[in-house]
Formats: C-alpha cells, sequence, structure tokens
C-alpha cells in the first residue's frame, strides 16, 4: 500500500513539475533562444501554452486510453511521455523540437491528471480514497516547490558566472553570460529526468487495477491484485461485489454515461453542467497558471531580479503546498461554498493589489515612440542601450536602472522587445523582420492560428513595413515595490490553495449527475484546459501592448464573475448525498 501511495505520489510530483518548471527556465530561454533562434514573445507565450494545450489534447482521450490499455500501463505511458520530453527539450537547437518537447509534457500531464487519481480510487479502501486523493494533491504542490528550487539553484549559478565574467571585455562578458544562461534553462529541464524515470518504471511494478481486470473478466488477475493490499477475506469480499456490479456496467446501467435520452443539455442536467464549465472556466480566468508560470518574470519587472525573484517563486509554491494541507483539513467542515467564496474574495483583493501596484509603475513611463520610431534603418532598428542612447530617448542619467519596452508589428505579425539598462549580457535592442515573421513549422502554425490573428499572411509580412506601435521607457522599479507584488501573488497563492486549488475538483464531482458524470467532466475539462491555454498564450503580447497591470485588472474582472458563481449559483455540496444535490438543481 506504502508503494502504491509513493508512486501515485510521484505522478503527482511530475503534474506539478509539468506546470511550474517553466518558471524558473523562461528567463533564460528569453534571454537566450530570442535572440539564437530570433523567437517573439509570441513563440515563447506557445512554448508556456504548449503544456496547457497538450493537457487539453490527452483529456479528450486518456479515458478511452486507460480503458485500452489499463490503469497501470496508462500511468507508464505518459511517465514514458514526460521522460521523453526532457531531452528534446534540453537538447533542442530550434522551436520545433522545444515546442513539441512542452507538447509531450502537456499530454503526459493530462493523462497524469485523470489516470492516476483513477487509479487510486480503484484500488484504495473507502476509507483510504480520501487520503490518497489529498496526498496526489500534495505531491502536486510539492512538485511546484521542486520546480521553483531548481530554478533558484541555477539562478545562483547564473549570479556567480555574472559575478565572475566582470573582470573581462565587454564582449567576452557577453559571451560568458549567454553561455552561462543557456547552459541554465537545459539544466532545469535535466534535473527533471529522474523523477520521471522513478515514475516510468515503478508503475510497471504496480499491480493493475482489480475493477479493471473485472471488467476484462480476469477475476483471478484481480483476486491477486486486491491481495497485495487486502487481507484474503476482504480481497473475496470486494471481489464478489466488483462481479455483481460488472453486469450492470456490460449493459450500460451502471457506467455513469449518458443514454440516448440522456444528452448532456437535456433540461434536467443543463444546470449543473453549465454550472460546473463556468466554475471551471473561471477558475483559470483568475489567471493562475499565467502567474505560476510567469512569476519570476513578473518579478523581475516589478523590481526584484536574478537570483532574488527565484527564492521569492520557491517561497510561493511552498506557501501553495502548506496553504493546500490547510485546504484539506478545512473541506469537510467549512465545505465548499464557504472555501471558494473565501478563496475567490482573497484573489481579487490580491489581483486588485498588484494591477494597481503595477499601474502606478507603469504610469510613470514615459512614450518614446517618435524617438525610436526616428531610429528605424531600413526594416529594423538597433539600439545600444548606453548612457548617450537613454539621454537621447529622455531616460535619467546616473545609476538607476531603465527598461525599455517596444511593441512593434510587421503586417499581421506582432512582437514585444524588453530590455534594461543594467542587463550586461542584454545591452542592445534588436530588431528585425527575421525576428519576427518566419515560416511556420506545422506545430507552429497550429499555434499561430490559435492566437488571436488566425489569419495572419506571412507573404504578406515579408514585405510590410516595421511600425512601432508602443515604446515606453522608465525606471525600474525598487526592490521595495518588487516584495510588494510579491506580497500582493503571496496572497493571491494562498487563496487559490485555500478555495479553488481544492474545492474546485470536488464540487465539480459532486455537481455532475451519475448519467452524465463521464462526458460531462471531459467537456467541462475541456474548457478548463482552453480557457488556461488561451489566456498563456496571449499573455506576453497583451502585457507588451497594455502592460502588466491591464493584465491583473482583467482577472480581477474574472475573479469577481468566480465570486458571484459561488456565492448565488453554487450550492453547498458538503455532507449531502448525490441525490439530494440532484434533486436540488430540479426543483
Amino acid at each position: 500500500m506504502r508503494y502504491l501511495l509513493f508512486i501515485a505520489g510521484m505522478g503527482g510530483l511530475l503534474y506539478g513539475i509539468d506546470v511550474g518548471i517553466i518558471a524558473g527556465a523562461l528567463p533564460y530561454l528569453e534571454a537566450t533562444a530570442s535572440q539564437a533562434w530570433r523567437l517573439s514573445a509570441q513563440q515563447l507565450s506557445f512554448i508556456v501554452a504548449a503544456v496547457l494545450l497538450g493537457s487539453v489534447l490527452s483529456s479528450l482521450f486518456a479515458g478511452a486510453v486507460a480503458d485500452a490499455i489499463g490503469r497501470r500501463w496508462a500511468m507508464v505511458l505518459s511517465g514514458a511521455l514526460f521522460t521523453a520530453s526532457i531531452p528534446l527539450i534540453a537538447l533542442a537547437d530550434g522551436y520545433t523540437p522545444l515546442l513539441l518537447g512542452r507538447l509531450l509534457q502537456g499530454v503526459s500531464g493530462g493523462l497524469i491528471g485523470v489516470v492516476v487519481p483513477l487509479y487510486l480510487a480503484e484500488c484504495l479502501r473507502a476509507d483510504q480514497r480520501g487520503r490518497g486523493a489529498a496526498l496526489f494533491q500534495l505531491l502536486l504542490t510539492i512538485g511546484l516547490v521542486a520546480a521553483a528550487l531548481i530554478g533558484l539553484l541555477q539562478a545562483r549559478t547564473v549570479d556567480a558566472a555574472a559575478l565572475a565574467a566582470q573582470a573581462l571585455s565587454e564582449a567576452a562578458r557577453v559571451e560568458a553570460l549567454f553561455a552561462a544562461r543557456d547552459q541554465a534553462w537545459r539544466s532545469i529541464f535535466w534535473m527533471c529526468l529522474a523523477p520521471g524515470l522513478v515514475f516510468t518504471f515503478g508503475s510497471m511494478l504496480l499491480a493493475e487495477s482489480p475493477r479493471w481486470l473485472v471488467r476484462r473478466g480476469r477475476d483471478g488477475a484481480a483476486r491477486r491484485a486486491l491481495l497485495r493490499t487486502r487481507a484474503p477475506g476482504e480481497a473475496d469480499a470486494e471481489l464478489r461485489a466488483m462481479q455483481a456490479a460488472a453486469p450492470l456496467s456490460s449493459h450500460g446501467h451502471g457506467d455513469g454515461k449518458p443514454g440516448a435520452a440522456d444528452p448532456l443539455l437535456s433540461r434536467r442536467y443543463v444546470l449543473p453542467f453549465l454550472l460546473a464549465c463556468l466554475i471551471l472556466a473561471c477558475t483559470q480566468a483568475t489567471g493562475i497558471n499565467s502567474v505560476l508560470a510567469y512569476v519570476v518574470n513578473i518579478l523581475n519587472q516589478a523590481g526584484l531580479s536574478g537570483a532574488t525573484a527565484n527564492a521569492a517563486d520557491v517561497g510561493l509554491k511552498v506557501l501553495n503546498a502548506v496553504m493546500t494541507v490547510v485546504a484539506v483539513v478545512l473541506v469537510d467542515r467549512k465545505g465548499r461554498k464557504f472555501l471558494l467564496m473565501l478563496g475567490s474574495g482573497g484573489i481579487l483583493i490580491a489581483l486588485l493589489a498588484a494591477g494597481l501596484l503595477f499601474h502606478g509603475a507603469e504610469s510613470d513611463q514615459r512614450d518614446v515612440r517618435a524617438a525610436i520610431e526616428a531610429r528605424v534603418q531600413g526594416d529594423g532598428v538597433a539600439l545600444r542601450l548606453d548612457a548617450a542612447t537613454l539621454h537621447a530617448l529622455g531616460g535619467k542619467a546616473g545609476d538607476t536602472p531603465q527598461l525599455l519596452t517596444v511593441a512593434y508589428r510587421y503586417g499581421d505579425f506582432s512582437n514585444v522587445a524588453t530590455r534594461r539598462s543594467d542587463d550586461a549580457g542584454l545591452p542592445v535592442l534588436d530588431i528585425r523582420r527575421a525576428g519576427t515573421v518566419q515560416e511556420d513549422s506545422v506545430i507552429g502554425a497550429f499555434f499561430r492560428k490559435l492566437h488571436l490573428n488566425p489569419f495572419a499572411d506571412p507573404a504578406q509580412a515579408r514585405t510590410a513595413p516595421l511600425r512601432i506601435e508602443r515604446a515606453q521607457l522608465g525606471d525600474v522599479p525598487p526592490p521595495a515595490h518588487g516584495w510588494k507584488v510579491a506580497a500582493a501573488i503571496c496572497l493571491f497563492v494562498a487563496s487559490f490553495a485555500v478555495g479553488p486549488g481544492v474545492c474546485v475538483w470536488l464540487a465539480l464531482s459532486e455537481l455532475m449527475p451519475t448519467r452524465i458524470r463521464s462526458n460531462g467532466m471531459s467537456v467541462a475539462l475541456l474548457v478548463n484546459q482552453f480557457v488556461s491555454t488561451v489566456i498563456a498564450a496571449v499573455f506576453l503580447p497583451t502585457v507588451g501592448q497594455h502592460g502588466y497591470a491591464a493584465m491583473f485588472f482583467f482577472w480581477a474582472g474574472c475573479t469577481v464573475l468566480y465570486f458571484l458563481t459561488a456565492a448565488f449559483l453554487l450550492p453547498e455540496t458538503k455532507g449531502k448525498t448525490l441525490e439530494e444535490i440532484e434533486a436540488h438543481f430540479r426543483r
């Protein structure tokens, strides 16, 4: 039993690493790959969003795969996909293999998120299922902590390399910092290989789900699987109960699937189904996945830099794990509705605070669009952010670091470039057509069509003039401002962990009537992942065009809808039978 829980917990760990690993790698990926491979902000957003899209794709067939090859081998498959993604990403020499590797990580995470909880539910005794589900969720948050610690370790390595390079010439210093940052993001992914191997090979040693075996007519194998975690008498009694239920399932009366007269949008099911979809959509519309993925970048722009931002990221992940334990303790005492209201209320306050902080910092930036346009030569512009250039742009002299953000486009293809004057590794802002307008691979084209403009014309963009849409120059906020933003994000993460982080999945499974639960949850999860993918894909371009404040205020608006839904539409399901909940919606 302990081995089963350990391997299942490793699945949660991988799921958390899937979500959190990009946060520590992204600053170094952005600083190196954007130069070496001419990646745009949109492409970097796609690299982040690829995991979410992979989860969407795998949610469509995860249940079918688990039914076809069994729960154990589906777990092995998910671990193998994660393991295969690591060398594909870490050895990538261009955009396509990096994107494909991230997609594989997403497919793996989607399979893990479905198959591991399903395996736990079918293998654990009734009095152990709650503990198993809680362990999976807890290990998921620990996976986020592990990802943040890996990022912090590499951040300290890069800072040490930057310190050692100070005595070098400018060209040698730039080259040394580029190499250190390139090695950092690759090492971050390599360090995730070990848990993937443990989960993959460990899953091979697990027993198959006894319920899956009974449905396949393999009663002897089912009994042997039960005997690994139960006494003989208990195993025989449970096996007889499974055998008695199997004929019902084979005739379609016990599998929870809607029949011909039970469509998802039939009158008796439409309200709980749409309510579940709304709750999951609002959960992702709070911006939680984008905040976790971009938190190091957000804190860097807020005034924290280097290892400090990564250390704050680790603290956030630890806070998430601690508050998840608190939520597990409170959910059956206070109820789902109360915790969702408490959590969404805290999220709203945190998002408004972060938005106001960024609005104050961004409102002091100066419009230097005309000055940038005057420096355009041909189809591009190159600026060295030295004292003379900053003075010409209207920047402040002295030791105050300056932040330059330029949003531009060639035809339908847009990009955002950001540089800090105190970044010794990237002193030049270089805008060229080749960095924005590229021939798409098959995968890249799919992502581009998912984005804001699905009708972008590469042929037209190859001849369109450079258009500077927005150019802002201002002081990099002081560290005190960065810590205020970090405090707001801490409140955001703590509120999410206490409320939606645990409660949303319980509420979802309890809201769905038995007859539509499998199909209804699949559609609701698809909505959940789709919203998350779209938000991740548009995050960087939106921030470049309108600033971080606009993004935080948008999420706050979505959270208002979330709070109102929890307060006025969601019934309290604590202590109620499924039949009582279903009767509530029939009234």
